[in-house]
């Protein structure tokens, strides 16, 4: 194969942007801190390996012709409400959520309260407690809920009958910690025209 300066620019081997990664990526190394200093281990480790399944953040260069920079972008759905009885269904949710780059969408209950309560001002900014999710103006992207079977055909009855954009809802059992990830983030593809510009993109932006 040809040497990297030899090769024609459309097919140049480009490194993926991680920038923002890194950034989406900070609410969730705080609450693997906070769940190292309240022992629990299972849900820092829980929080490893979300991390390492991440894509989202995640900018790459795609090949195209001469005058054109095309580019595809992993983002997370920023608000997703979460469903669960038992604290640590609650927490496996939230962690699911950080990892993408998102926030938590609770609802208030006893549980949720005392929970939110013990965590860092910087994971409760990541919360959002409300008192109805099923009202419209409460916005969603995804639902995670953890239960049985009946919960989740009720829920996925309510979702169905909120307003708007149709909201996909991933079903758990109680104790289960195989959330999609994939399911909580959104693609994007961009496409410049830098030929209308000379070939600088910069420019695109003037004005």
């Amino acid at each position: 194969s040809l040497p990297a300066a030899a090769r024609p620019a459309s097919h140049a081997v480009t490194v993926p942007d991680t920038q923002a990664r890194e950034a989406l990526s900070k609410p969730l190394k705080a609450l693997q801190d906070w769940a190292n200093n309240n022992q629990q281990a299972a849900l820092a480790e829980l929080c490893d390996e979300y991390a390492a399944h991440s894509q989202s953040g995640i900018t790459r260069l795609l090949n195209g012709p001469t005058g054109e920079r095309n580019s595809y972008a992993i983002l997370p759905r920023e608000h997703v409400l979460c469903l669960a009885e038992v604290e640590g269904d609650l927490l496996t949710q939230l962690a699911a959520v950080l990892a993408v780059g998102g926030s938590a969408v609770w609802p208030e209950g006893e549980l949720t309260k005392a929970v939110f309560a013990r965590l860092p001002k910087a994971l409760q900014a990541k919360i959002t407690l409300v008192a109805d999710w099923t009202k419209d103006e409460v916005t969603l992207d995804a639902v995670l809920h953890h239960g049985h079977s009946d919960q989740l055909r009720q829920v996925c009855q309510q979702v169905a009958k909120r307003a708007g954009a149709i909201v996909g809802v991933q079903g758990l059992s109680q104790g289960e910690t195989n959330v999609a990830l994939e399911r909580l983030v959104i693609e994007r593809a961009l496409s410049v025209n830098t030929a209308a510009a000379g070939g600088n993109a910069s420019l695109m932006t003037i004005g």
